[in-house]
């Protein structure tokens, strides 16, 4: 749905983005990370044709954005960070405003009607968008992205300054969207990507640095084979009995934080898996396991390993993914904030 090809943008002699590809396939959802001054902004700029890039190209549904721009914008839905709203005017004169702006084709009334209700903004839509609260308004700029049904939705940062409960509406509406949508998501917050995305590209310094599922990035970049067990019983009898296991390296007891019980740090070997062979040891003796955290990498963890200055990291990545690539070649509640909108804001 949407293919990016050595894409470079530069103002003067420094590269905002520096050669990047990478290609987006229909209803995926993509959480596209980076670091202030990055590259990300620019690089979904160009993607919505807001940008021009000095090389490289940017198709979606195969049309190029500067070959053909208003076919590919046709294609796309957009939500920058600040929702680009007229706040003078009510939610349906905007709404309608947006339609005649897309020149959109389908039916008016059904359209509008159907995005209100998919974004919940059906019981405000008669009012001023200046009285609304931040969600609602946040909803509204959803919902001009949403007009004309288009392929590609393109979204940065679309929770910023929502309360818990709209932050979880959103998110879950994201998802929705997925199903019949390409989606692009922009977001510092990153459990909102980890739970909405299913595959995740982090840009530093105008290259990218991963494009990968969160649990390929975890496995690719953890050099740590590391578990830490919370077992109840005695401490030298544990400690012998993990040490004995094949595979086992080494052994560093980490004290008593639970009464009755010890926390262990085991060392694994690269190609060993121990936890079965752990359970069994430990049923046998009958020493219940109380916790197992096997030190899987966050998607914090991934992000500041990737867009740290140590570089090894980022090399680390790249040699990996280039081995697998080789491998596998062919063989709030809203209407409380809303309490204080004026007597004849609807029309």
């Amino acid at each position: 749905m949407i293919e990016v090809s050595h894409l470079t943008k530069r103002y003067g002699d420094k590269f905002a983005v520096n050669d990047i590809s990478f290609s987006v396939k229909e209803g995926e959802i993509l959480g596209f990370l980076g670091p202030n001054g990055a590259g990300k902004s620019t690089t979904m700029n160009i993607l919505t044709g807001y940008l021009s890039s000095n090389q490289g190209s940017v198709k979606i549904a195969g049309i190029d954005i500067l070959e053909d721009p208003n076919s590919a914008k046709k294609r796309i839905g957009y939500l920058p960070e600040l929702p680009p709203l007229y706040l003078e005017m009510t939610v349906k004169e905007y709404l309608n405003f947006i339609y005649d702006l897309k020149q959109c084709k389908l039916r008016r009334a059904e359209h509008i009607a159907e995005i209100c209700g998919l974004v919940k903004i059906t019981d405000v839509y008669g009012r001023v968008i200046k009285n609304l609260s931040k969600g609602y308004r946040q909803r509204v700029g959803l919902a001009q992205a949403l007009v004309g049904n288009p392929d590609v939705l393109i979204l940065d940062e679309p929770t910023v300054g929502l309360d818990p409960k709209q932050i979880i509406e959103i998110r879950s509406l994201i998802k929705h969207l997925g199903k019949k949508h390409t989606v692009i998501l922009s977001s510092h917050i990153l459990p909102e990507v980890q739970s909405v995305c299913e595959r995740i590209i982090i840009i530093n310094q105008g290259k990218i640095v991963a494009d990968d599922t969160e649990v390929n990035l975890s496995n690719s970049l953890s050099h740590q084979h590391r578990l830490i067990a919370r077992i109840a019983g005695s401490e030298d009898s544990i400690m012998r009995a993990i040490t004995g296991i094949s595979g086992v390296k080494t052994v560093t007891p980490l004290g008593s934080k639970e009464p009755g019980s010890f926390d262990f740090q085991i060392e694994t070997s690269e190609d060993k898996d121990v936890r079965r062979p752990l359970f069994t040891v430990l049923a046998d003796r009958k020493w219940p396991l109380l916790s197992l955290d096997i030190g899987e990498m966050t998607l914090e963890d991934i992000f500041l390993k990737l867009t740290s200055d140590d570089t090894s990291a980022r090399h680390s990545f790249k040699k990996i993914a280039k081995a697998e690539e080789t491998a596998s070649a062919p063989q709030e509640d809203d209407d409380k904030n809303n309490e204080n909108v004026k007597e004849g804001d609807e029309k």
